[in-house]
């Protein structure tokens, strides 16, 4: 007798665009009567707003960087529930994971529900996610979970331009691009290009191969890694790490006497994006003849689990 197997889904998006690439992705898992879906929302108890205010939003870095989790709205799950896999889609909020997912990660239940479990995650960003996923594999880690592989997408728009148009969204609501850059964030395609990974999901599941160690979704180019932005976010990485610490020994979350801290912060951020990360580039393009083996080494380790090769592609798909 077939066995129904059972995946958990978590949801937590501000824009919506996430929950619309998580859609796609359980769509062929959702569409088998061989495997049951329970999706589970993640909700703070306080939300967060979207559109974010200039300082909201800006206030959010410290503890999003030094995982620091907001209180959230009672689970529907217990910790007892028995899956044979889950998936964690995420946002990265400033280099790390998204206050929310941070939260129930860290939260009794979860723990209990993660424990010896697979786990697939699923990103959704700008560009720059390298740092925020070393933060919850270390997560995964203290809950006793198994990364069995990594799905990414990231703003297919030139990064200069990113620079602009995301803000814009995040700030005011719109994703409509201005003065002839494009739209912000993920376009129809990609959104429906996620559908293969279920498919190839609901496959393994089929054949218990969530039971192993090896990837699900190896040579799906899941997972592809830009090492140059590697520099950017050691860079970023260090300053969100003690101003953070400063802003957070200033005061709690919304504090009046951190927004002077703030927009002393913002200053050094903007200079920092202006003189810091063309410079790196700039290096790195002198110096990428000498750097080509670390270069790859480092393509290769962030790109795991399931790596950026393409080659099992063209068997799921419409």
């Amino acid at each position: 007798m077939n066995t129904v197997k059972k995946v958990l889904v978590l949801r937590f998006s501000q824009s919506g665009q996430l929950n619309t690439l998580t859609d796609s992705f359980v769509s062929a898992l959702r569409a088998d009567p061989g495997i049951s879906l329970h999706v589970e929302t993640i909700e703070p108890r306080r939300p967060f707003p979207f559109p974010w205010g200039f300082f909201t939003f800006l206030d959010a870095f410290p503890e999003s960087y030094h995982l620091r989790g907001p209180e959230l709205k009672p689970l529907t799950l217990t910790g007892d529930e028995d899956f044979d896999l889950i998936v964690l889609p995420y946002q990265v909020w400033f280099l790390a994971p998204s206050q929310p997912v941070t939260a129930f990660l860290q939260h009794p239940v979860a723990k209990k529900l993660l424990k010896g479990k697979p786990v697939v995650t699923l990103i959704a960003c700008r560009n720059m996610w390298l740092m925020a996923h070393e933060k919850l594999k270390g997560l995964l880690a203290a809950a006793g979970a198994r990364l069995l592989d990594n799905v990414v997408y990231v703003d297919p728009g030139p990064t200069l331009a990113t620079f602009f148009t995301t803000p814009k969204w995040v700030l005011s609501g719109s994703r409509k691009g201005f003065w002839g850059m494009p739209d912000a964030g993920l376009n129809d395609a990609q959104i429906k290009s996620a559908r293969r990974f279920g498919q190839a999901l609901a496959e393994s599941l089929h054949a218990d191969r969530e039971k192993s160690t090896q990837p699900l979704l190896a040579g799906m180019g899941a997972a592809t890694v830009d090492p140059r932005l590697y520099f950017s976010e050691k860079a970023a990485s260090r300053s969100f790490h003690v101003w953070g610490k400063l802003l957070m020994a200033a005061g709690k979350p919304g504090a009046p006497q951190r927004v002077p801290l703030l927009a002393i912060y913002v200053t050094f951020l903007i200079v920092m994006i202006i003189t810091v990360v063309p410079t790196s580039i700039l290096i790195q393009t002198l110096l990428r003849p000498f750097m080509g083996g670390w270069l790859s080494k480092i393509k290769t380790q962030y790109e795991e689990p399931s790596g950026s090769s393409t080659e099992r592609s063209h068997s799921y798909g419409d």
